[in-house]
């Protein structure tokens, strides 16, 4: 049986899904495999059901949501409308990209599993459930499952003989042609402008609002070790509306300095001009490239070129480095038994791009409106918006510090200066949704930055006369990083919050959000059991999402007399009915 084309078809939030549908595309093509990679939302779904061949990437954000680049898809799928057969001709398979510190771990792909087969899909394989909280990453799961999924495909779909495998190291050919644009002199200024018009809709991703930065103010004390940011922006005539937890997006900027190294390395112009062409027909340019661009504006906007290389750089760099050791070193990191090593060598140490480069991604922030703009800040029209940002610095093994992307550039605005600094940005709906009716209990805990969603909440829901607002806030010490402390208790003096704190270096034993829940076992009961209450958790993901579930299971067990077995299937009905949500980040 001849191989039929392969369809490719990712929904991807941070860029992490779109990379493993392109390798494994670029799999495909090694094997002789006609192959087609592109967004579940820019394929025309209707068409599904003459595919032989599908192989679904997809992530799973917020609280077992889809990407935004897959909504519409999902969306059609869950048409009841479909009929029981549709996909009958269609061999498939569903890999999912998500993090097990979330109780939705991998929602979606395993959601759309049971749908395809419910319509009739061929499963080749059981989905594959990547986890970004491995040691490893995701692909401690997808390299086992890929290597049994081209088994299984190349079985039931063998290519003729005289077509041989293309070996890893050997370049595919790119998809677009590099131009250099020797004659510029009929390009008009405006050709090559950068800067965003004023959109007519609502802000988004291909069109941000270039919004003034107004305050850029450090919150932490002196002696604390993170220089942690509230930054407003001015937001007036922008056609951004949002309510509490809503996420506001940034499309950061490459530092000059880094932006001419790399320039530099590379022997490029950054004053060159160029435009990139598809190789092959329909296929489209690379979303919110200008066409003509400069390459100074290639390397500053556009590529994360202070990112840690995914394993894709390294196979990509294997197939264009001309020394045989260097490109045998090259492909052990881009394989499997490589990733220990490619961990130890690049993602322990936090080693950064320096030539070929994948596009920056947008950076997530919550919203957190400010209490000093009248006297309902949260009731619309809504001008300002504020983020609370920790500056990312650390050291490892490596002489210069890391230091984060976005939370660098942001920190660095002065909005002081001369002329408006602009950073441009949009809104999107978040994953902590809170209750309409003004007498539900809300219950928030949020140590350090993970206070930001809530800050919103409670001003909204005081706005609206709810009183039921409970904010468990952890920090180090009281005089160094404890976040709107004045604002809270203005709050609390009005009957309007019930604050409980947790300074965890004030004491020699250190006391955490967790440790308060316990102490306040039956207060936390009633509110859960008797009163409807909803449970907010939002925060670092490493060890305080579980510790708080522990928590939360051990005052089942006292307060409601539960076993161990009750108590936690009590709490998997409150993340089922998301009476129990979280928002967590490594």
């Amino acid at each position: 049986m001849p191989a039929p084309q392969l369809l490719v078809l990712f929904g991807s939030q941070t860029g992490t899904a779109q990379d493993e549908a392109e390798r494994l595309g670029r799999e495909a093509w090694r094997r002789r495999l006609d192959c087609r990679v592109q967004a579940l939302d820019s394929y025309s779904v209707a068409n599904l059901i003459r595919e032989p061949l599908v192989i679904f990437v997809c992530a799973t954000t917020g609280q077992g949501d889809p990407p935004d680049n897959m909504k519409n898809f999902w969306r059609f799928i869950f048409r009841k409308s479909l009929l029981s057969t549709s996909l009958c001709q269609m061999d498939f398979a569903v890999l999912g990209l998500g993090d097990s510190s979330y109780a939705k771990f991998n929602f979606v792909a395993k959601k759309l599993h049971r749908r395809l087969l419910q319509l009739g899909g061929n499963a080749l394989l059981p989905p594959c459930l990547g986890d970004d909280q491995h040691e490893l990453g995701p692909d401690a799961a997808i390299d086992p499952w890929s290597r049994d999924l081209w088994e299984k495909i190349m079985g039931l779909y063998p290519v003729p003989l005289d077509f041989p495998e293309i070996p890893p190291g050997v370049p595919l050919p790119s998809r677009y042609i590099f131009e250099i644009l020797q004659d510029v002199t009929s390009i008009g200024a405006e050709e090559l402008n950068i800067t965003s018009s004023a959109p007519q809709g609502p802000p988004s991703e291909l069109q941000p609002f270039l919004a003034p930065v107004v305050t850029n103010q450090r919150v932490t004390g002196p002696r604390h070790f993170q220089d942690v940011r509230l930054i407003e922006f001015d937001i007036t005539d922008s056609n951004i509306s949002f309510a509490a937890g809503d996420v506001v997006l940034i499309l950061p900027s490459n530092s000059e300095a880094h932006t001419q190294q790399f320039c530099q390395v590379l022997c490029l112009d950054p004053n060159q001009i160029f435009m990139l062409k598809p190789r092959e027909p329909g296929v489209p340019g690379p979303p919110g490239l200008p066409q003509p661009c400069t390459v100074w504006h290639l390397v500053s906007q556009y590529l994360d070129i202070a990112s840690v290389p995914r394993r894709s750089f390294f196979e990509l760099l294997a197939c264009l480095s001309p020394h045989v050791l260097e490109r045998e070193k090259l492909l052990e990191f881009s394989s499997a038994r490589g990733q220990e090593e490619l961990w130890e060598y690049c993602n322990r140490p936090r080693r950064t791009i320096l030539e070929q480069v994948p596009f920056l991604q947008t950076t997530f922030w919550t919203s957190s409106l400010g209490s000093d703009h009248g006297p309902s800040p949260l009731l619309p029209p809504y001008w300002r918006l504020q983020i609370l940002v920790a500056v990312v610095e650390y050291k490892t093994r490596l002489k210069d510090p890391r230091r984060g992307l976005c939370s660098s550039w942001l920190a660095s605005l002065d909005p002081g200066q001369a002329g408006p600094v602009r950073v441009p940005l949009w809104v999107r709906p978040g994953s902590l949704v809170f209750p309409k009716t003004l007498d539900t209990p809300i219950i928030m805990v949020g140590p350090g930055t993970g206070v930001a969603p809530f800050r919103a909440a409670i001003q909204e829901r005081v706005a609206h006369g709810q009183t039921g607002n409970f904010l468990f806030f952890g920090c180090r010490q009281r005089d160094q990083d404890f976040y709107w402390q004045t604002e809270w208790q203005e709050l609390e003096k009005k009957g309007c919050l019930t604050l409980v704190t947790a300074f965890s270096r004030e004491q020699e034993q250190k006391v955490h959000v967790q440790h308060r829940l316990r102490e306040l076992g039956p207060l936390v009961w009633e509110l859960l059991d008797l009163r409807g209450a909803y449970f907010y958790l939002a925060g670092n993901a490493k060890c305080m999402p579980t510790d708080v579930a522990e928590a939360l299971i051990s005052i089942f067990q006292e307060e409601g007399k539960l076993s161990n077995a009750d108590a936690a299937a009590y709490l998997a009905r409150l993340q089922h009915t998301l009476r129990f949500q979280t928002e967590t980040w490594a």
